[in-house]
């Protein structure tokens, strides 16, 4: 693996664009992609169509209006502990006005009145202190990240409210369900975007591996573009470009 990962010392310009990409394990990763494309294939895909084939895009939308009400205690901490009051701010506005006239979370009327939705996690927070990336990686079953965001999501888990609820009442049924659900829903919200970008793209995993480090480059700056709270964007080093960039800024990225 190390041998097909590896570029010969003296060809820089080969060695450039592999630190460029940062996917020095890369024919693992490929490896892992490969079977997380076949739990795909045999049954999240399949389960997720049921599930858009049931229930009408209203009630879906509704379910995942509800993952996000009670991911708010995760957002708020991770807005605090990257010292952004206004969006702080706006995290308890949309938590007490779609907890109580947006029906228990499921509608966001916050965003109607003006508090636009957005999402932080403590990937995103060792960024804004300077913790750099690392290497990319396909984790199984969960797909793209890297070493930060990796550890990010245990940070999250961990002190997520509801996680320490179940812990302490032996509920362990409730985060397993609340998994489950997001992980459905996560899968519906992209549905489109990775058929297109499937049937549009000669390398699948590259773009894949383009299109998540562009959407975490623009999670960490807040989509202001600063380049001190972000990775590199690689967007115009990738294998391929995404095609469907200007469709993902305008609906749900993945």
């Amino acid at each position: 693996m190390t041998n097909c990962a590896s570029a010969p010392e003296n060809d820089e310009e080969t060695l450039l664009e592999l630190k460029k990409i940062n996917d020095p394990i890369e024919p693992t990763n490929r490896f892992i992609f490969d079977f997380n494309q076949g739990v795909d294939g045999a049954i999240i895909k399949p389960v997720t169509g049921l599930y858009r084939g049931i229930f009408p895009s209203a009630i879906r939308d509704s379910v995942h209006n509800f993952l996000d009400n009670i991911k708010t205690p995760v957002v708020l901490a991770n807005d605090i502990l990257q010292g952004e009051a206004n969006r702080a701010g706006t995290t308890i506005m949309r938590f007490l006005i779609n907890s109580s006239v947006g029906i228990a979370g499921l509608r966001d009327q916050a965003t109607a009145w003006g508090f636009e939705d957005h999402d932080e996690d403590f990937g995103q927070t060792m960024a804004v202190w300077g913790v750099g990336e690392g290497p990319y990686l396909m984790l199984p079953i969960l797909g793209p990240s890297n070493p930060r965001d990796a550890i990010g999501k245990v940070v999250d888990s961990l002190l997520d409210p509801i996680n320490l609820w179940a812990d302490n009442v032996d509920r362990e049924w409730v985060p397993i369900t609340r998994t489950v659900v997001g992980g459905i829903d996560k899968r519906d919200r992209i549905w489109d975007i990775l058929n297109d970008l499937e049937k549009s793209s000669i390398d699948y995993y590259a773009a894949i591996r383009s299109l998540y480090r562009q959407k975490r480059n623009e999670e960490i700056s807040n989509g202001s573009g600063d380049k001190n709270r972000k990775t590199p964007n690689l967007a115009e080093t990738a294998a391929i470009e995404d095609p469907l960039h200007e469709r993902r800024n305008s609906t749900v990225g993945p």
